[in-house]
């Protein structure tokens, strides 16, 4: 009896401590857990040591049985009910472990619940900034979207999971789960997981959802994190790289196969990243696609039932396959469909030749109907969204609009695409360096950006501008920079500051193209290209591989250190023009070895004298010409960092004198003695620094010039009256 009470206390200490260690786990029990393989740093951001040479398997040479080294395969099967905006799916998710240890945890991105509620990370820090993302939609009753994990087996296994927050979010969100594997991932192992999933879309935000029987698929199934291995991207050990979803960032993901079957009523129509496999196939009211591309990272398709037939065209170029071009749009935006589809074509042939081949067979481009435009403006791998309007002429805003922002979703294809940088910590890296990429096709193309609209070009009111001119005003206007450009996606002062990643990054490779030279900053963008594509580089990666290829590695480690690390601003200015002639002065002189006296009218009239007999022997002398030579002094000064600067001193006779101020010292002093006057001084004429935040004080000239000021004025009257001839005729 004492036995069988023994043996029942210990059955009940078995069971109670099971209840305390598992259904209520030991906190310090998960947190040494999941310090097996840690997370990255939660305030991770621009990597400052290069990656190994080995890092994501080495370079691609082309000759690789596959494109990329894919480490996740995706088999998904999803039905959408357009009338209710949700998404049933059944995923078999397929993962490789490349470390070196078993890995009995994973962890599954659940980008949709950042729609959820506004306890999610992403609705937390939209409230924190006075800015508007995008558009900042208004989400009504009854239009959020989340998405639920049903089951997750492996092997037939239930496999338990919790949510997590890898960068110390809030307690609500649930943009990341924890998946316990019933069963460890060997090291170099695999492990296929079988999820059933189902999507509530929200009203369109934030690059996602429905308008009407409009529907954009995207961040939609459970998304496997990066584990990443030591020697790429910073890492010296493995650690999981699974950021919650913040308001800010966007996405970072494995190379891998996607086959995905989408099931819609009949009548929709569905764009989709990859290829369609075989006509779809009909089954009473439902129709069935197919969909497969293998080397990307990320997947996204549109199902809608009123749209027009697509556009359609062809591109064959060198190293590329035959590439099928599409434009899927509404009837009300054909002017923008049109333009779209020759300027996805243009950038299939800029970005081939200045970067390398483009490697898939499609590209998609979606134009979003109108209340949509939250799903305008992104992109995804073969497939791009872009933005449309009622009118897209050449040469007035909303045709260039179309075009920057085809060619810019288009671009990032390869920087967010083929290079697959990581959006979450290092943004510039996808989104500035495609800014930047953007623009130089613009100006390739001879393509400004104009402000006016048709009407306004009737009534003669056209301004416009180059692109890097028109960046420059949100990335190099303000003095007081909080953030690095290369600080991550929602560590930041304001929505303000990561704008810059777009605008600011464009000026400083615009600077840094200035000072390399054109074909020295695209040998080292080529370089880039060809080292990293199909893997994952990192800022230090472009730092190297820039500074290597272009031979220059003083400079671009100066611009890397002062912009991407750093957010040094940048002011120089000429501080004073003086140009004085060099007359003689009264006071004691010795002649005839004796001490005399010069006093000034006798000085004054020396200076007469002399002043009258070389007019009358030079009757055609310019202004500021004389008998005596004048002593031009000009100081500079700098309130910001350091740049090399090239200072242009201008003669009233024509002549000019140049000199280089290439030190890191606040000011200097230049001496000029000519038989002429000057008539200004300016630093930077060329316009190598579009990242000065004054370019009004760059220059000087020795009496005042009122042309700008008189220009702008006319400009500002001219409108006036013409808004005041508006209002008269109403």
């Amino acid at each position: 009896m004492k036995q069988s009470k023994t043996r029942t206390r210990v059955a009940v200490a078995i069971v109670l401590a099971w209840i305390i260690g598992w259904r209520f786990p030991n906190p310090a029990r998960a947190a040494e857990v999941e310090s097996e393989i840690p997370f990255v740093s939660p305030h991770a951001a621009a990597v400052e040591i290069p990656s190994a040479p080995n890092a994501w398997g080495g370079p691609r040479t082309g000759n690789e049985t596959t494109l990329s080294d894919r480490v996740v395969k995706y088999e998904i099967d999803a039905t959408l009910d357009p009338k209710a905006h949700t998404l049933d799916g059944e995923e078999r998710l397929t993962w490789r472990n490349r470390s070196d240890r078993a890995v009995s945890a994973v962890y599954l991105h659940l980008y949709l619940n950042a729609f959820e509620g506004p306890g999610s990370t992403f609705f937390t820090e939209s409230r924190q900034n006075a800015l508007a993302f995008r558009s900042n939609v208004r989400i009504d009753d009854g239009e959020w979207g989340h998405i639920d994990l049903k089951t997750v087996q492996q092997n037939g296994v239930p496999v338990p999971w919790r949510f997590v927050h890898p960068d110390q979010g809030p307690e609500t969100d649930r943009t990341v789960v924890r998946l316990d594997l019933p069963t460890p991932v060997p090291a170099g192992g695999s492990v296929t997981l079988d999820i059933a999933f189902h999507d509530q879309l929200p009203r369109v935000i934030a690059r996602t959802g429905y308008f009407g029987s409009f529907h954009m698929v995207a961040q939609w199934f459970p998304k496997i994190g990066v584990l990443e291995l030591p020697g790429e991207r910073g890492a010296t050990a493995p650690r999981w790289n699974v950021h919650e979803f913040h308001m800010h960032s966007e996405f970072y993901a494995d190379w891998g196969e996607y086959d995905v079957r989408m099931t819609v009523p009949k009548g929709f129509q569905v764009a989709s990243a990859g290829e369609e496999q075989g006509a779809p196939i009909a089954k009473g009211e439902l129709v069935t696609h197919r969909f497969t591309q293998n080397d990307i990272h990320d997947f996204a398709w549109m199902a809608v039932d009123n749209f027009e037939p697509p556009l359609q065209a062809g591109y064959d170029g060198p190293g590329s396959p035959h590439v099928k071009v599409q434009v899927f749009y509404p009837a009300e935006y054909v002017a923008s469909a049109r333009r779209a589809l020759q300027a996805t074509l243009d950038s299939i042939k800029w970005f081939s030749d200045t970067l390398g081949p483009y490697p898939y067979r499609t590209s998609t481009c979606i134009i979003p109907p109108y209340n949509a435009i939250e799903a305008g403006g992104m992109e995804y791998q073969t497939i791009f969204t872009a933005d449309g309007f009622l009118d897209a002429e050449p040469d007035t805003f909303h045709g260039v609009a179309v075009d920057f922002v085809t060619i810019h979703e288009f671009g990032h294809g390869y920087f967010y695409g083929l290079l697959a940088s990581n959006e979450f910590e290092e943004p510039f890296l996808d989104e500035g360096l495609n800014e930047f990429w953007d623009i130089r096709m613009l100006d390739a193309r001879r393509e400004h950006v104009h402000i006016s609209t048709p009407f306004l070009k009737m009534l003669g009111f056209d301004p416009s501008g180059g692109g890097f001119a028109l960046q420059r005003i949100g990335g190099a206007l303000d003095p007081h920079l909080a953030d690095p450009i290369g600080q991550n996606a929602w560590d930041r002062v304001s929505t303000r500051s990561y704008g810059q990643v777009y605008s600011r990054t464009a000026i400083v490779m615009h600077d840094l193209e200035a000072r390399l030279g054109t074909e020295a900053l695209e040998r080292g963008f080529r370089a880039y290209y060809a080292k990293w594509h199909f893997r994952h580089p990192s800022t230090a990666d472009l730092r190297e591989a820039l500074a290597e290829a272009t031979g220059n590695r003083l400079a671009v480690e100066q611009v890397f250190r002062q912009n991407v690390y750093g957010a040094e601003a940048i002011d120089d200015r000429i501080e004073s023009l003086v140009s004085d002639e060099q007359l003689p002065e009264p006071g004691m002189m010795v002649r005839d070895g004796k001490w005399i006296e010069r006093t000034r009218d006798e000085v004054d009239k020396e200076i007469a004298a002399k002043k009258k007999a070389w007019k009358l022997a030079h009757p055609d002398a310019k202004k500021g010409e004389g008998p005596y030579p004048f002593r031009t002094t000009v100081t500079v000064r700098r309130d910001g960092a350091p740049v090399p600067q090239t200072l242009l001193v201008k003669f009233e006779d024509g002549s000019s004198e140049s000199v280089r101020w290439d030190d890191d010292v606040r000011w200097r002093r230049f001496t000029f003695v000519k038989p002429i006057r000057a008539k200004s001084a300016e630093l930077d004429q060329a316009r190598h620094h579009y990242l000065d935040y004054d370019k009004l004080n760059d220059g000087r000239t020795f009496e005042p010039d009122r042309s700008g000021s008189r220009r702008w004025g006319l400009d500002l009257s001219a409108v006036v009256e013409v808004l005041y001839a508006l209002l008269g005729a109403l």
